[in-house]
């Protein structure tokens, strides 16, 4: 927790610095999240809110970090006779990204993201940390109104598995991705 406190501030700190050309924002969205590996999650839905930061670098060219809650995760098929499940992890992510303005409406966004992992149903040994990198593109209805859509690719396993355990069972896979497909829409002050 003491690690997000810090990002924020850090970024907070930077867009003060840099006032004439920062402006602040909130957003929200639909999550369109699964858990890509050899046994692949269905989609599961659910949502994300939080604020941001855009920064003037040059001309067209704006850094963007943000700070959101995202819930994800996935519904798997059971096993056997096992029970269909559905696992969610709720995470306080980090993305920075590079956003490039084609036309006063048109904007493409691409960074990498880390994610601190904050609740789950505890069915699996998750990590606490998650990486992955950001596609998107966005369309500003006026010079405060935006709608986005961003792809995430998970980079790391959402899961800490002891390997000789769970490969008895055939249940590892060290790709367990967070994968998340995201539509938003945001408010710039």
């Amino acid at each position: 927790m003491k690690k997000i406190i810090l990002c924020a501030i850090a970024i907070m700190a930077f867009g003060f610095a840099n006032a004439q050309k920062t402006r602040f924002g909130v957003k929200g969205g639909l999550n369109i999240a699964t858990i890509g590996g050899e046994d692949r999650a269905n989609a599961l839905i659910g949502f994300q809110l939080g604020g941001f930061a855009e920064v003037k670098v040059w001309k067209k060219l704006y850094i963007q970090p943000e700070l959101l809650f995202s819930a994800q995760g996935g519904k798997f098929d059971g096993y056997n006779t096992q029970r269909d499940y559905t696992v969610n992890l709720n995470y306080i992510n980090v993305p920075v990204l590079a956003k490039y303005y084609i036309t006063k409406q048109f904007t493409v966004e691409a960074g990498p993201q880390l994610g601190f992992l904050v609740s789950s149903d505890d069915r699996f040994r998750e990590k606490t940390v998650d990486a992955g990198f950001n596609l998107g593109a966005g369309y500003n209805f006026t010079d405060n109104f935006s709608v986005g859509i961003r792809y995430t690719i998970g980079l790391t396993s959402a899961y800490d598995y002891d390997d000789d355990y769970y490969s008895n069972f055939g249940y590892y896979d060290n790709r367990y991705t967070n994968n998340v497909l995201a539509l938003t829409a945001a408010y710039k002050f």
